[in-house]
């Protein structure tokens, strides 16, 4: 059975942040739970499928690489056994996803000696957006103006959330660390717990003063205009990765980044294929009959292209170069021409005349391959 889409599992969206995918997990693990939920082997495979996808979009690596391949990312070594993206343990729930579980049933503080401080710098969040382009933009490439609202860092306190010209003191209750130490007994016996400071939370620092522009937060909310460069030959759902146009980091740490999907117009006449371009073109019977030179629509102009003399309906003649640049190489593709014989439905007297002259000079004469057609079918109308 195909898996469910891993953002449609915890019901976010795929521009969600760490924040609300943790969010929603939570939600959900404490309504499938097996301990909530002993009589129902649904709620089990509902825990299963939610914790398997929480294990990925909480990991930045395991995200952008499901983000980009789906979950054929982590089949066939991909990250463990297939089907198990988290390489073993506990059946698919080892690692990260494991941990918010203890977190969830011990009030959040975790397990014994596992840090929860949160006074670190943290890199911004990546960004996505999706972008329309023509079919020729995307053939020949191309520079687009994009929009985006996002977190910036304030400018107004530099990032660190206090006031300009007030102090930042130390957490006396954690002493700068962000976390304290709590024994707590439990069903597992006693239990030596990390939990964020209840002052600080988790910040290891006091701000007194907040500053005016951002509350304290250290980022704010701004619109940005930038360019993004389109490269040749890309096509619909290519992804474009813009280096550090993402969210500002909290504490100092890194932006993230912008990934751009594309989407390209189909075109009213050439259709694509790769890097080759389909088209189709209409000639007459004497052009097909006799041969003729004609102009070919391309992406890069009109072109003269012959047609050779008995050129059949349907026949395909090949443009080289003229297709779409790979992206790989750059080596353009080619532009196959379908001919399209049209058969007049009007004839004027001059013409019809001129026609059965043709067919006198003819006879019943037809090509070897109608020939060898005939004599297959002679036999089932004895």
């Amino acid at each position: 059975m195909d898996k469910r889409d891993y953002y449609d599992v915890l019901g976010v969206g795929k521009t969600a942040t760490a924040d609300e995918i943790k969010k929603a997990y939570r939600k959900l693990a404490r309504q499938y739970h097996p301990d909530v939920n002993k009589d129902n082997p649904a709620a089990a495979e509902k825990f299963k499928e939610c914790s398997e996808a929480y294990s990925v979009l909480s990991d930045e690596q395991k995200r952008a690489s499901y983000d980009q391949y789906g979950h054929a990312a982590f089949q066939n070594g991909g990250g463990g056994a297939q089907g198990n993206p988290f390489g073993g343990g506990f059946g698919g729930f080892g690692g990260q996803g494991m941990d918010d579980i203890f977190d969830m049933f011990f009030n959040g503080q975790g397990r014994s000696g596992r840090s929860r401080a949160d006074n670190g710098p943290r890199p911004g969040a990546d960004l996505r957006m999706d972008l329309e382009i023509k079919f020729e933009e995307a053939a020949f490439g191309c520079e687009k103006e994009v929009s985006l609202n996002r977190e910036e860092e304030c400018e107004t306190c530099h990032g660190n959330g206090a006031e300009p010209g007030s102090k930042v003191e130390t957490c006396s209750e954690c002493h700068g660390t962000g976390e304290v130490r709590v024994t707590q007994n439990t069903m597992f016996g006693q239990m030596v717990n990390v939990r964020p400071c209840p002052r600080c939370h988790g910040k290891g620092k006091i701000i007194k003063t907040p500053c005016h522009t951002c509350r304290g937060t250290g980022r704010v909310k701004r619109n940005k205009t930038l360019t993004v460069k389109i490269p040749a030959g890309v096509d619909s759902g290519s992804r474009l990765r813009v280096s550090g146009e993402g969210e500002a980091g909290i504490r100092g740490g890194g932006k993230g980044d912008l990934y751009v999907y594309l989407y390209v117009k189909p075109h009213k006449f050439f259709e694509r294929d790769g890097t080759t371009i389909h088209c189709e073109i209409p000639i007459n019977i004497v052009q097909a009959s006799l041969g003729a030179e004609i102009k070919v629509p391309t992406l890069e102009g009109q072109v003269i292209m012959k047609v050779p003399a008995g050129t059949q309906p349907g026949k395909i003649l090949r443009l080289k170069g003229k297709g779409v640049a790979s992206l790989r190489n750059g080596a353009k593709g080619d532009q196959l021409v379908r001919i399209k014989v049209v058969i007049p439905t009007k004839l004027s007297e001059k013409q019809k005349d001129a026609l059965e002259k043709f067919s006198a000079v003819g006879g019943d004469d037809i090509n070897p391959e109608e020939k060898g057609f005939l004599k297959k079918i002679s036999g089932l109308f004895k």
